[in-house]
Parts: C-alpha cells; structure tokens; sequence
C-alpha cells in the first residue's frame, strides 16, 4: 500500500462549524489513485510494440499518461468530496504527478535515450515542491545536470518536456548544474526560494543532495534577515496589487491578503530562518503556541479545499473566489441557509475568519523573528529588527514603552494586571502617533479572554473607545487594527457577530466590518477639511456639526445588525440605543444616533430613485427630516456610507443628486418654500428665457419661448433652456427634424445627450435600446414635450472617460447611434443583440422581480417602481411595455446596486391622469414582471426596429401646437 503522512480533516459536512476540530495526522492510501507498476507496464507494452514507429509510440504513450492522470485526478475529486481535506487533496495530485513524471523518466531513459539512466535528477520547486499541487496549478520543475551534460542528456529532459505539455500541463522548467544554481541563488530571490522548496522526485539523487548541503552551507548560512526581508517587501507588493485588504468579496485565494501565498511566506521564512522542515517544530522552538500551531494546520487545509474546489469547478487554474462559484463551493462545504444569512454568506464569512487567522499568524511570527534579533526593515508591516536602540518612556503612561516609533509593553503582565490597558494601549497610540510592535498586538491577541463584561461595563475603557473614535488623527487605522488584533468583536459583541460577513451581491466590495471602518475613515477625511474637491457641501457643513460623538457613532454602526432576519436599520437603531448608553451618551445624542441608523439609507434611495423636481418628493422626505442638524448629519452619513461600499461606487451624479435634494429639503426646512402658484413661476421663467435670447429677432424670440409647457419652464435651469433654444432653432435653420446634441461634466461624472425627435410613444425605448446599444448606463431620463408635438428628450449617462475630449468622442457615437435607430438604419433587436452577446451574463445571482404602483409620491404622477437583475437592453424593454399600455412617461430615474437595478418611472394615462383602478394597475405589475423574467410576450414582438424620421426639410415650427395643457 502506497501511503503518505498528510493533514487529515473531518468529512465536508464539518465545515459547517465555523471552529473545526483540530486536524488529526494520518496515513493517505494512494493506491486508489493510481496504480504504477500497471502505468510502467502499459508504458513499456507501448515501446515493444512500436520500435521503430517513433511517431505511433509517442501518440501512444501520450493517450496511456493522458489517461492515468484525468482517472487519478478525477479520483482526487472523489477523496476530497468525501473527506473534504483540501491539503489531501493536494497530497494526492503532487503524489499523482510524481508517480508520472517518474514513469515517463524511466521511459525516456530505457527506451529513448538509454545512455541517460542517472545522467540527471528531475526535483520538484514552488509549490510542487512543498509536496502540494491544485488540480490546475503550473508543474514545476528543475533539471539538474552533471557538470558539462551530454547532447543526449538535454535532448531526454525535452523530450519529457514535450510530453507533458502535449498531456496539457503548464511545465515551468529550469535545467541546470549543481554550480549553476549556487550562483544564481546569490543574486535571484526568486530562484533561491525556488531551490529552497526542491525535492527529489527521480533520477541521479545525489545532484539534489549535493544541492541541498552546498545551498544551506553557502546560500542560507547567515543571510535570514535578507532573506525574510525581501520575502516580506514581496508580501506587501502583492498585497497593494490584490487590494491590500483579506476583505474583498471576491478574494484571490492563492495571491490575496490572507492567502494561501501568505501561507507560503512563513513556511519559507521559518524554513530559512529557523532551518525547520516541518512547521510543527515551530511549536517545539516556542514560536507558536499548539493552539496557534492548529490554526495554522486548519488555515492551510481549509484554503487548499478553496483552491482545489475552485480548479476543479472551473475546469481551469481560477485563483479568484468569484461569485459564479462561490454557491456551488459553499454547497460542496455543506453549508446550509440559517435565518439572516445563506449558505454562500456564511461559507465566505468561514473564508474571512482564516484570512483573518493568516494575518494574526503573520504578527505572531514576525514578533518571533524580532526577538531573534533580525536585521531590521522599514515599513508598517515590515517587522523584523534587532533592538538596537534602548527602549523611550512615553508621557503620561507606564504601561507601555516606545520601540522605534512602535508601542510596546513595558511588561509582559500589562494587560493582566489590568484588563483596560487592552484599549488603553491603542489609545496611547493614537495620541502618539505610534504604531504597534508586533509583540504587543501578539499578546493582545493571547489575552482577548481579558475581554469580559466586565471590561465592556467599564467606564474608562468605554471613554477610551470613544476618544478612539472620534480621533482626529486616523481613527480609522487604530480601528482597523483593533478589529485585526480581534478586540473590536469582542469589546463590541454586536460588531463582533458582522465581522467576516460578507453580503452575496456585486455592490458591495467589502466585508460588512470592512465597511464600516471604511466609512469612519471617509467621515474622518470630511472632518479633517480634506474632501472640499470631492464633497464640497459636506466639507462646508461638517465644522457646523454640533455633535461628532453622535455623528461618528452612527456611522461606526449604521450597518451593525446586517445578516439578520429582520431590516437592518431597525435592528441596528435598537443596538445603537443599548450601546449609546453604555457608552455614555444623553439622551439627545442617542435619539440622534438611532434616527440617523433607521433612517441611514433614505436619503440614497430618495435622491436616486425619486424625481427632485416632483414637490411631493421633496415635502415628504423633508416630513420625515423635521430638523435642519438631522439633515446635516444624514447627508454626511449617506456620502460616507456610498463611498465606503466600494472602488467606483461614488460618482459626481450621485453628489449633484445629494446636493439638489439637500438644497431642496434645507429651503423647505427653513421655511423658504415659494407660495406664488405654480403658474406665476411657470409665467416668470418663460419671461426669463426671453430676455435671455435678446439678441434674437422678436419672431424667433417668441416662437422659441412658446414652445415649452410648465413641467419645462420649472425644472429646467436657464442656462439648459437657452442652450436648447440654440439647439432647436439650429435643427430648425438645418431642416433637421431628427437631432443630437451631447456636452460632459467631469465634477459630475455625468454626460448629458439631448434627443429632438418627432413625438412618438416608444421613443424613450428607442433612445434607451440605442444607448444599450453603445454601451452607455443610463442613470435619468427627462421627457419633454413641445407645443409643436416634437419631444426634447434629456438623457444622463454614466461618464467612462477622465478626459473630457475621449468623452465626447463616446458620447458622439451613442448620439449617432440614437439616430441611427430613430431614423431607422439600424434595427434596434439587433444592435441590443450584438451587445447582449459579447456579456457574460452571471447565473451567481437571483432577484425575483418586483413592481410598486403608487399614487402618494407624487400629486400629479403615478410612480411606477421596478426592481429585478440588470441587463443589456432591459430598460428599453420596460418602457417599450409601458408603451405599450398607454403610458405617457414624464420622467425616469435608473439606478444600478451593482448586478440590481431600481428603475422609477413617473406616468400618467393619455389624458395626464394618474392610473386608477386595480385591474389595470394589476395588469401592468403582470406584463412588467413578465419583460422582467423576460418571458415570452407577443405584444412586445412588435416593438418596432426604429422611429423613421421624415426627410429633411427646412421649417418654422407652428407657434403652438397643443398636445396637452397650454404652452406658456
């Protein structure tokens, strides 16, 4: 029986704890995977029977390998479904691999080559060395040659090479003498790691040997601290590439933060520092505790599972944990839905708690190496140093000593002695600047049983906390090192349960505690004054906040009750009141704190799912407002809360739509509300237009005024109705009566496309189809139209460019595009499925259609509200059906939630009613649900490919020409 000493685990179903059992050793049996003395039979059968065929014999000999290695593969499969051991797993393909490369040597050097029996060693580097191999990882290997290698002994080793590549491996390959590789291991980091992880696998042995003394004689002899060095700086600089964060919810399992490379990092160091060739003798140096030693052991296991999971799904070497898979992975776990949380949440919340063991393994022996006295590097991370310098008091404190501008402890007994001293100790390194020597956080984390009740009741310790918070350092870093070091959930039980949560969807970036430490950074940059160039409002308003504490809790807490069953701004307002008391907070701060939570994602969804320019919006959100420092305080809180989801998330549109309904809430507010009617103001603006365009003859000047009704004359700035009187006057002058025209705003991350067009009740389909068409993300819509029965049509589009020219370039080609569609020379079904095509659509993800049909948002529109999975050509749909039903749409607001869309719809009948009657209301949830499922529908089979636009003619638009209401 072929065996190998390997980390067991318990079968996959006990991945369902989020705290395994500690693995036990035990014996693999291999001869299941593959039997080598059949292999090496079948492989010779091929060489008699094909002497002088060579090209029959290497097919042959390939079709033999191919198939050892798929059936011993897809056995490995099997093994870890059934006992879940991802390090196993590993075991089983590296041992595969080795029986077959050793097979495929003997075959080359006893029927190919048979002068080269034990003329070279085939030893395996990087990962395959360390005895591991992922189903799709790279193979690995070095030749080593005797000095001054035959022809021959080259023409074996390529003659191995072009089997396994033609067998699909991806073989890295180095061939080289024993000297070769001394001398390359002195200048190249990268090869002397490599040669660090080497194993024999078969042909002359002593080359290895001999290897492996001169490497540790004159390589590794006193060159650790170089080594370690170099490793960690390699270890940041992947980091910063992957994120440098282990909490993005799409982590890279092999490279990310917390990684299985990060693994590989202390297994080189300790092997080259400590000359260990099992991590478990660790243990036995005092470097890990055996409790932290099982950490380790289930990290490694849990993530080669990951790795080898992943390669198997995907049929490939995927090292990012996307959401595609990240379902079926959990299901392979056998992780099952609780209340609040599905499978996929709290499999991936699994992954970011042995990420987060990673890090804490990393500090541990980084604290080690220093007491070993390293040669010292720069950096927050890079932590091994000798003490060379005599550690400095630090004012007002005996607890803790400087080290080198690091805190560390002036005994090993502080936090024993007394428990506060656990958040005393980032206090002082707050008010100091410092940052952490790695043996203090090693001994926070050791003493976190410090952390009871107790300590949570504590007065000073709370008061520490909250100076902690509303730091105006960077309360954020000491936060995040808190939560690191595993005293944030503890000292918080409540922040403690949504540490590692991740929410499975593609808006959120980060891990929930991720998040919110993220929005106490960016709430930090607001009150530092730094963010006038990108919230120019909030900077202005924040030094007026009376009340930070309150200001900084909430936004510390907004999301701190996520993953249950009930609406997290509820729950999270009831935590907030528990914990505001405790952490001594009036009465007045805490009814501020718990408003600000239950309501901490209204003014997001009021800004960009409702239209700024209905009244009713603005009435009733400033209802629920009531007061101008609530206003303040939300406004601030929203900014924070958007740019802390995620990279890309944050834009200017989004600012210009907080800003308006800021301005628009805070007038109301104050009492500043216009009383003159409607009709006055409508009256006042058109008069407004006209003295704007003196320089026009009287002629122009009227007909150009008289064209808009009040809806226009309202909303529309007059800087944006002079612009458009040009725009249709030129039109006009030109015989035009299809037209575009485009302008960029960088501030605003916006670009604005202006459509003249005939009216038509599938024009806004039309327009939003093209733009689908061209690759362009609607966010709003506003539908005008004429007295002459024209439609002037405003689409604002997502900007993709930073350059204003490449900008307007794209926004060129998608006014082409609209025109080519409305004029009819491109067929809208089939430009959308041109575009349709060349995306992915993502099967991760399932978000059951839902319509809301209401008359209370708006005195004079009903609001039609739709929310369902994104899609190419999907808002053209919606509105293609809304046309369908006799629906004037007077206004649109589209917002995207990363794969979800919440599209908003403001309508009336043809007559300008609002709909009433629930059969018809009934009918358009139907045939809304339906386009959004997209189910089979015959009325919208007919949608037309295009509006064909008359030919152009010379013409002076009718003074009026009524469609609805009278011009003003």
């Amino acid at each position: 029986m072929q065996t190998k000493q390997a980390a067991g685990r318990e079968p996959a179903i006990r991945h369902e704890q989020e705290t395994a059992p500690a693995t036990a050793m035990r014996n693999i049996d291999f001869s299941n995977i593959l039997d080598v003395e059949l292999l090496q039979k079948q492989c010779d059968a091929v060489a008699e029977a094909n002497r002088n065929r060579p090209d029959v014999l290497r097919a042959d000999l390939l079709a033999v390998l191919k198939k050892a290695s798929i059936e011993g593969r897809q056995k490995a499969r099997e093994a870890l479904m059934a006992d879940g051991g991802g390090l196993n797993c590993a075991y089983r393909i590296s041992w595969l691999q080795d029986q077959i490369t050793t097979v495929l040597y003997n075959f080359a050097t006893a029927h190919i080559f048979p002068q080269q029996k034990d003329k070279f060693a085939v030893t395996a580097v990087g990962g395959y060395g360390r005895d591991t191999l992922a189903p799709g990882s790279d193979i690995d290997l070095l030749f080593l040659f005797l000095p001054r290698p035959a022809e021959e002994t080259h023409k074996a080793v390529e003659f191995m090479l072009y089997v396994l590549w033609d067998m699909g491996f991806k073989v890295g390959h180095a061939t080289r003498t024993v000297e070769e590789c001394i001398a390359l291991s002195k200048s190249d980091m990268t090869i002397r790691t490599a040669i660090l992880e080497m194993r024999y696998i078969c042909g002359l042995q002593r080359l290895e040997t001999e290897l492996e003394t001169r490497f540790d004689k004159e390589i590794v002899t006193g060159t650790g601290p170089e080594f370690i060095a170099a490793k960690l700086a390699e270890r940041d600089e992947r980091h910063r590439k992957a994120g440098d964060t282990r909490y993005l919810v799409e982590p890279n399992v092999k490279e990310g933060k917390g990684g299985l490379r990060d693994l590989h990092t202390l297994f080189w160091i300790s092997k080259y520092y400590y000359h260990v060739r099992d991590q478990a003798e660790l243990v036995k140096l005092g470097v890990l505790s055996k409790h932290e030693y099982r950490l380790l052991e289930k990290a490694d296991d849990f993530l080669w599972a990951v790795r080898c999971h992943m390669h198997f799904l995907t049929g490939k070497a995927e090292e990012r944990l996307s959401f595609d898979i990240q379902r079926e992975i959990a299901e392979a776990f056998g992780y099952h839905t609780r209340p609040g949380l599905s499978a996929v949440e709290r499999f991936m919340k699994h992954y970011f708690l042995v990420a987060k063991d990673v890090g804490d393994l990393t500090r541990i022996l980084c604290a080690a190496l220093e007491d070993q006295q390293a040669k010292s590097i720069p950096g927050l991370t890079g932590v091994i140093s000798r003490f060379t310098h005599r550690n400095r008091k630090i004012a007002g404190s005996v607890e803790f000593v400087e080290d080198r501008g690091r805190i560390a402890l002036a005994d090993p007994e502080v936090f024993k002695r007394d428990p506060v001293n656990i958040i005393r100790l980032f206090h002082v390194a707050d008010i100091n600047g410092l940052e952490f020597h790695p043996d203090a956080l090693k001994r926070v984390t050791r003493s976190l049983a410090l952390i009871d009740n107790a300590l949570r009741e504590n007065d000073e310790a709370n008061r520490l906390f909250l100076s902690i918070l509303t730091s105006k350092r960077d309360p954020a870093l000491i936060l995040r090192r808190m939560n690191e070091a595993g005293v944030l959930g503890r000292f918080i039980p409540e922040f403690g349960k949504i540490v590692a949560m991740m929410q499975f969807n593609m808006y959120h970036h980060y891990t929930v505690d991720e998040h919110l430490i993220r929005t106490v950074d960016i709430l930090s940059e607001i009150d530092k004054g730094r963010a006038e160039d990108l919230h120019p409002l909030a900077n202005k308003l924040m030094p007026g906040i009376e009340d930070r504490e309150a200001l900084y809790l909430a936004v510390l807490l907004h999301d701190i009750a996520k993953g249950r069953q009930e609406d997290h701004s509820i729950a999270g307002a009831r935590v907030a009141r528990k914990l505001c008391a405790r952490f001594g907070l009036s009465q007045k701060q805490t009814e501020i704190v718990v408003w600000l939570i239950e309501e901490h994602l209204t003014m997001s969804m009021v800004a960009q799912t409702r239209d700024l320019t209905d009244r009713k919006t603005i009435t009733d959100f400033a209802d629920r407002v009531q007061s101008l420092d609530r206003l303040k305080m939300l406004l601030i809180l929203t900014i924070c809360d958007i740019r802390a989801v995620g990279p890309g998330v944050w834009n200017g549109w989004k600012g210009q739509l907080l800003r308006t309904l800021y301005y628009e809430t805070e007038l109301l507010l104050a009492g500043g509300f216009s009383e003159v009617s409607r009709k006055e103001r409508a009256n006042a603006a058109a008069d407004a237009l006209r003295a704007a365009l003196a320089d026009w003859s009287q002629k122009d000047r009227n007909i150009y005024t008289k064209l808009h009704y009040q809806p226009y004359l309202l909303s529309v700035p007059l800087e944006d109705q002079i612009r458009h009187a040009h725009f249709i006057r030129q039109a006009d002058k030109a015989g035009q009566a299809l037209a575009t025209t485009v302008r960029t705003d960088s501030f605003h991350a916006i670009t604005e496309i202006t459509v003249l067009s005939p009216d038509h009740p599938r024009l806004l389909a039309v327009i939003a189809g093209a733009c689908a068409a061209a690759g362009a993300n609607i966010v709003d819509a506003q539908i005008f139209t004429t007295s002459d029965g024209r439609a002037l049509d405003t689409i604002h589009v997502s900007r993709e460019f930073t350059d204003d020219a490449d900008e307007l370039r794209r926004a060129a080609t998608i006014g082409r595009m609209i025109e080519d569609v409305l004029s009819g020379r491109k067929r809208l079904p089939e430009v959308i499925a041109t575009r349709a095509r060349n995306r992915k659509k993502s099967k991760a993800f399932v978000i059951p259609p839902s319509v809301n049909i209401t008359n209370s948002l708006s005195n004079k529109f009903t609001v039609i509200e739709v929310e369902c999975l994104d899609r190419p050509g999907l808002l053209s749909e919606i509105t293609a059906v809304l046309s369908d039903l006799s629906l004037d749409i007077q206004s649109a607001r589209i917002t995207t939630f990363g794969e979800k869309v919440i599209d908003t719809f403001y309508v009336t009948d043809l007559v300008g009613q609002k709909i009433s009657g629930d059969s018809k209301r009934a009918n358009i949830t139907a045939r809304m649900k339906a386009v959004m499922a997209e189910e089979e529908d015959e009325l919208r089979e007919r949608m037309p490919s295009g509006i064909i636009a008359p030919a152009a003619t010379a013409r002076t638009p009718p003074a009026a020409d009524k469609k609805a209401g009278s011009p003003i």
